[in-house]
């Protein structure tokens, strides 16, 4: 059992991931089991009894206990981001391109409900008209201003290295459909195009990279990043022999490093920015992103991509040819 010294030190700490409070502190034995029981529950307890122990959860636990309590109130992404309003969101985006891909034309003619109760059925705000942090994302002016990382930062370095010279940089922010057009202009104007002779009277044109590979692996960063506890943008380096793409927040769920890019495989950290991706055209069909990469680089001639899989970020780098 835990002492009564760390039982005080638990409940009084109101950042503590490892304590459940409720609104009545009368019974205090009922309040020592709970803390007991939850504290018991972390990573490498084995279901044995918590000691008298000083040492703390690594990060890594830390991360697994937030994303467990988590799932007992809905996905991070439908969490209201309180402070902000309906004026934080482009609507005209919202009524031009979201809705009819979200809705079938007839339902939408029939429809008689507000913006608000639009966007509260669709689960982009709260039903008193809060943005949520997917409507943030999907549909913010200037989505960083109540989340710090929901930006993707490019670099285009004249060499192999991040100390090399830079020859290009931008940062993408804004409602993520824009965000992603973005991107794929610029990855346009970086793909270089060789043309080889095969035979006598024909030529082959080859991009070093193919653009669908790109696409899908950007894609999935901005749809699968950490946004609740890590401040840093997606990462996009493009180097001369190689590109990396980079993002906050490791494998989620039922993903694995085995099972990755399998069907079945797969899981969702942000399920409301998935099906707004989708709504938008920019997702067919959830689960495709690894595979069809892959297939892209295959055809063009390209290595397979290289997945790099830690526990607080993941990381994705293509070769050219």
């Amino acid at each position: 059992m835990l002492t009564p010294e760390q039982i005080a030190i638990y409940a009084s700490d109101l950042e503590n991931f490892h304590v459940e409070r409720k609104s009545s502190l009368s019974n205090k034995k009922s309040i020592e089991e709970a803390i007991c029981a939850f504290a018991n529950d972390l990573p490498g307890s084995g279901g044995v009894r918590v000691g008298p122990r000083t040492d703390t959860a690594t990060r890594d636990e830390e991360r697994v206990l937030t994303e467990r309590r988590r799932s007992w109130n809905g996905p991070y992404d439908q969490t209201p981001i309180y402070g902000s309003t309906l004026d934080s969101l482009d609507l005209d985006l919202f009524k031009t391109e979201f809705l009819p891909g979200a809705i079938d034309p007839a339902t939408l003619m029939e429809n008689q409900r507000s913006v608000p109760e639009q966007l509260a059925s669709l689960h982009l705000a709260s039903p008193d008209a809060v943005p949520n942090v997917a409507g943030m994302v999907v549909l913010g002016h200037d989505p960083t201003t109540y989340i710090k990382g929901a930006y993707v930062q490019f670099l285009r370095i004249d060499g192999s290295e991040l100390t090399d010279p830079l020859v290009d940089r931008r940062e993408f922010t804004g409602p993520i459909s824009h965000v992603l057009v973005a991107m794929d202009e610029l990855a346009r104007a970086h793909i270089r195009v060789a043309t080889r002779v095969a035979g006598t009277d024909r030529e082959l044109s080859r991009p070093d990279y193919p653009l669908e590979a790109l696409q899908q692996l950007l894609r999935n960063a901005v749809m699968h990043r950490n946004y609740e506890t890590s401040n840093a943008p997606v990462q996009w380096y493009w180097f001369n022999d190689r590109v990396e793409i980079h993002n906050p927040g490791g494998l989620f769920g039922r993903a694995t490093p085995e099972a990755f890019g399998v069907p079945g495989g797969n899981d969702y950290r942000n399920p409301t920015i998935a099906a707004a991706l989708r709504s938008l055209g920019f997702v067919q069909r959830f689960g495709l992103g690894v595979p069809l990469a892959r297939r892209a680089c295959k055809d063009n001639g390209n290595p397979p991509p290289e997945f790099n899989f830690n526990s607080g970020s993941f990381a994705v780098t293509m070769r050219r040819p």
